[in-house]
């Protein structure tokens, strides 16, 4: 944990910086205020309680564990990442704790076969640090305990938390054998489900091209012999608000803009244009990914539905789904002839409604309603009410969030269902997925409920990772140091 120690003229320490957050120098003069000369050539003077110590006789290349640091404080720590990251070292450890860098590019060498088969069993610690080697000892203990267990995947929105959990699934997959259900496995549809789930769940942000915009907990049921059984999805807090607002450069969910790039038998049955002819899309003026091929992962993503058991009738009833929203989004208002009334605007706004009630399979006067008319019912009587032009677009964008959001739930049970469930698992193992934590000039209710989320697992985390080995260290009166740490749980409180 690092004890106090003293600073004295000489001495190799950390002090903050502005620009690069902390660079590193040597202590000249010790008077009110510390005199130091860093290694960039600039002369700092700073307080000693702003100053840390830092390790000189730490390896070139880093510690793999964290505990291994002479000084566990912040400087330190982000300087071994730093130099393990250079080293393409994207794992370290922190005791039982994975730290994982993104790399932004694709290393298929340390997830492959041989890779699996160096840390299957293998004493944690004893290789490099790596998922495998979280998930093995998951496994391990599960099978060795008879305890379900949980792996938590947390950080910002384009840590790789995603990309991640897929590892953790596949080496999963790669323990619990070859458990066979209706001639696929289990474990082939859980990650098949992945793609599926992208394309409806996932969409570009400013930090990430292909950002989780829903929780999704992954619980993998194993039989008495320790293999894959079953499995279940489960997953809460979509991002309802994407679908009808969306800001530059981010873009809307996937599955738009893959349907937009599907052959062209497909565009004219839907009657769809490019991504810029759909106002749901047009607010931003980013269509396309670098590197990525829209009209390539529309037809993957079919793939990945024939793989998890959606036949071909749903798949497609799934987009006449999502060309329906596109074109409920493109029905505009103006006020109707009576007070406070509206009608679709011109023949475009006309065709764009036709058209979403054609592919809803619903009555066109029905959808007119719907979308410009308020229903109450009373218990003696049903009361209908005109709305105008503005309230009518707020209605229309609320059919549109909340038939998105049940298709996206009807998506989530389907796939359930085709994987199947073990009602006589004893033990299972849970991947948790949670989304990242993201602050923007305006903040979305559900982007609200997603911060909230990670403040209250912050704190699941601190508890057991800083207070409870605190406690330890109290309870047998080991001399320590306190580590500080921000705690926010005093600051989540607000004002109605």
């Amino acid at each position: 944990m690092g004890t106090p120690v003293n600073i004295i003229v000489g001495s190799h320490v950390w002090v903050e910086d502005s620009d690069v957050a902390w660079i590193d120098g040597e202590v000249e003069k010790l008077t009110g205020e510390v005199v130091i000369q860093a290694t960039t050539g600039k002369t700092i003077t700073a307080k000693l309680s702003k100053i840390y110590p830092k390790n000189v006789e730490a390896p070139a290349g880093g510690v793999d564990d964290m505990r291994k640091l002479s000084y566990l404080h912040e400087p330190g720590v982000l300087q071994n990442l730093k130099i393990r990251y250079e080293l393409n070292e994207i794992y370290t450890y922190t005791g039982n704790i994975l730290i994982a860098i993104n790399p932004f590019q694709r290393l298929p060498h340390i997830y492959d076969a041989h890779m699996m088969q160096q840390y299957k069993g293998a004493p944690f610690g004893e290789l490099n640090p790596h998922v495998f080697a979280v998930a093995d000892v998951a496994y391990r203990a599960m099978i060795n305990e008879g305890k379900s267990n949980s792996i938590l995947v947390s950080g910002e929105s384009g840590a790789g938390k995603t990309e991640t959990t897929k590892m953790l699934m596949r080496y999963l997959a790669y323990l619990g054998g070859r458990a066979v259900t209706e001639g696929r496995t289990v474990e082939q549809q859980v990650l098949e489900s992945n793609p599926v789930l992208e394309a409806f769940g996932n969409a570009k942000t400013v930090r990430n091209n292909n950002s989780s915009r829903f929780g999704k907990f992954v619980e993998i049921q194993f039989d008495k012999q320790g293999r894959i059984s079953g499995a279940a999805i489960r997953t809460y807090l979509l991002e309802r608000s994407r679908v009808c607002q969306i800001s530059d450069p981010e873009r809307n969910y996937h599955c738009f803009y893959l349907l937009c790039a599907a052959p062209q038998e497909e565009i004219e049955k839907y009657k769809l244009g490019h991504p810029k002819t759909f106002h749901y899309l047009n607010q931003s003026k980013c269509y396309e990914l670098v590197g990525i091929s829209d009209a390539h992962d529309y037809l993957a993503t079919r793939r990945a539905m024939d793989i998890v058991g959606i036949s071909e009738n749903e798949q497609e009833a799934i987009f006449r789904v999502v060309a329906a929203i596109l074109h409920i989004g493109n029905v505009e208002f103006t006020k109707g002839k009576e007070v406070d009334s509206s009608v679709p605007k011109d023949d475009k706004a006309k065709f764009h409604l036709k058209t979403a009630a054609e592919l809803l399979m619903c009555d066109l006067k029905a959808l007119e309603d719907a979308l410009c008319k308020l229903v109450m019912v009373r218990p003696e009587e049903v009361i209908k009410r005109s709305l105008d032009p503005e309230s009518a677009v707020t209605s229309r964008d609320g059919l549109a969030k909340t038939v998105y959001s049940r298709l996206f739930d009807w998506l989530v049970n389907k796939i359930n269902n085709s994987i199947g469930q073990d009602a006589n698992s004893k033990c299972l193992i849970g991947v948790l997925d949670i989304y990242g934590f993201e602050s923007f000039k305006t903040n979305s209710f559900e982007q609200f409920c997603i911060n909230f989320t990670n403040e209250k697992l912050q704190q699941h985390f601190n508890q057991h990772v800083f207070k409870m080995e605190q406690e330890e260290y109290t309870k047998e009166a080991i001399d320590w140091s306190y580590i500080e740490f921000v705690d926010n749980k005093l600051k989540l409180t607000w004002k109605s």
